[in-house]
């Protein structure tokens, strides 16, 4: 296997990762309240894979956590807790967490924007010779 190689790997695997995550969250809260045998399958495959602790194989939860650089705990916290806020609270701490991403996002870019300004300024106060 060559560079090109290793990185299609390695993003084809981090892509898989959080794919599963996702799903798991997606079962979660689709599945919370079901009725039906099979829905509350469903539910509890997911929950019992997000509370496992096995790391016996590739995409265990904690293998994905780890290969996407997220802290096993806080994915928990946020996963579940997001349960027992009902569509509404579901969807306010989502935007609201898009928010502030975006905010941070702003931010940085702004920052960047004056550093290079503040560079371009230094540069033409003192010409080099």
């Amino acid at each position: 296997m060559n560079a090109a190689d290793d990185y299609q790997f390695e993003t084809s695997r981090k892509d898989l990762a959080a794919g599963i995550l996702k799903q798991a969250g997606l079962d979660l809260r689709r599945f919370h309240d079901a009725t039906s045998a099979v829905e509350r399958e469903f539910y509890l495959d997911a929950y019992r894979w997000v509370m496992s602790d096995d790391c016996s194989w590739p995409f265990s939860f904690l293998n994905v956590c780890q290969s996407l650089n997220l802290t096993p705990e806080t994915v928990r916290e946020e996963v579940l807790g997001d349960l027992s806020l009902g569509a509404f609270g579901y969807w306010s701490r989502r935007c609201g967490r898009a928010a502030r991403k975006f905010q941070i996002f702003l931010g940085s870019a702004f920052t960047n924007e004056r550093n290079s300004n503040a560079a371009e300024a230094d540069r033409a106060a003192y010409p080099s010779h």
